[in-house]
């Protein structure tokens, strides 16, 4: 289970942005979760989109609303992406790839060479046995047979975990 937040200024991605994106940031997560590309994985992750007025948003201790363009052109472009998944095998090097999969994707969307430096991006691991859906208390440990991930991966992930 994954949900990622994207927090941005009303307005700022279009719903053609959101529908791509949707996708691209779901895989960014799910390839280095699972090991591979699995579209049957899809199903345990969720995107939300949330907008905020500019009032509502501040960088550099000035709200939106106030600031004008600094001398990159980007105050106006701010994003905060939180990225929430169960616990598993998130070593240093699989919570770089991810962070850098998800600022790649929204540089894709939204038509820019690279991401913008007012893109922040939060990674969380939520520890296991803290995370619940249909009534009750879920683990990444019942997802291991699910044909989704790797041999590597499970195997990554049961030596995380210490099962």
């Amino acid at each position: 289970m994954t949900i990622i937040t994207v927090n941005s200024p009303v307005g700022r991605l279009g719903r053609e942005q959101r529908r791509a994106l949707a996708e691209t940031l779901t895989d960014a997560v799910l390839v280095p979760e699972v090991g591979q590309f699995a579209p049957p994985a899809r199903a345990g992750f969720q995107v939300h989109f949330v907008e905020r007025e500019p009032d509502m948003m501040a960088i550099g201790g000035r709200l939106l609303a106030d600031a004008g363009p600094d001398v990159e052109g980007m105050a106006s472009d701010v994003m905060a992406i939180d990225i929430a998944v169960m616990d598993g095998d998130w070593r240093q090097e699989v919570r770089t790839a991810v962070i850098e999969r998800v600022l790649a994707a929204l540089a894709d969307a939204c038509g820019l060479s690279k991401p913008s430096p007012a893109w922040w991006v939060n990674f969380r691991v939520i520890d296991e046995g803290s995370w619940g859906s249909s009534g009750g208390v879920l683990s990444v440990l019942s997802l291991l047979d699910s044909g989704v991930f790797t041999e590597d991966k499970v195997k990554a992930i049961r030596a995380a975990l210490g099962a």
